[in-house]
């Protein structure tokens, strides 16, 4: 990287970049056992990996409370209102064309992708409390849940169909990650790591909405 082309800002702040890493490695566990489950129906390795499985699930409640927290009181880049471009989204729409002016922050069309995500991850965690109730007689909702097996299918559809959107929107944001890295040619990837962001030097000072 030419670092003489390119403009350095320190966006992301360290309590957000770590409430990113730490939904991510929670994400990434409750994917890893809700996979490795399949091979097991029961016995020790299934109970093992659904007691992992259920204390990720809190991990991820955890983690989800304390964005959501940060996403109202943070710093400019950590609040939600740094994922809500309504203009660019109507735009690329309209135009059916993607943004191309970069900009300091979350990526517009991104950011849609990102609160879905949000409410996908809200989903699952509703429904894996629910299903931890109803199936292990575990979790806040055990006291209410916990005799309710009829309520098996009722919880387990969309929390399985969440897997599935979940599961995909990490593939799909590593490989938005690796397309910007060689045809964007800046260091997007590190910026959960380092906090901080480029972009073009001779790019407009103005962030785009």
């Amino acid at each position: 990287m030419d670092t003489l082309s390119y403009e350095r800002r320190k966006v992301y702040d360290l309590p957000l970049r770590l409430i990113h890493a730490w939904n991510a490695l929670v994400i990434l566990l409750l994917l890893a056992t809700g996979w490795l489950s399949d091979f097991f129906e029961a016995g020790a390795p299934a109970a093992g990996l659904w007691n992992v499985h259920i204390l990720a699930g809190y991990g991820l409640v955890a983690g989800l409370a304390a964005r959501l927290t940060w996403g109202l009181v943070g710093p400019r880049h950590a609040r939600f209102a740094d994922l809500w471009h309504p203009r660019a989204w109507l735009a690329a729409l309209r135009t059916r064309r993607l943004p191309h002016a970069p900009r300091f922050g979350h990526d517009p069309l991104a950011s849609l992708v990102y609160l879905a995500a949000y409410i996908v991850l809200l989903g699952m965690a509703g429904t894996g409390l629910a299903l931890a109730a109803v199936e292990h007689d575990m979790g806040p909702l055990a006291a209410w849940l916990g005799d309710s097996v009829w309520l098996n299918e009722f919880f387990e559809e969309p929390h399985e169909l969440g897997y599935g959107l979940l599961a995909g929107f990490v593939g799909l944001h590593l490989l938005a990650l690796a397309l910007h890295e060689r045809f964007g040619r800046r260091p997007v990837a590190q910026a959960m790591v380092s906090g901080y962001q480029y972009r073009p030097s001779d790019a407009s000072g103005v962030d785009h909405a």
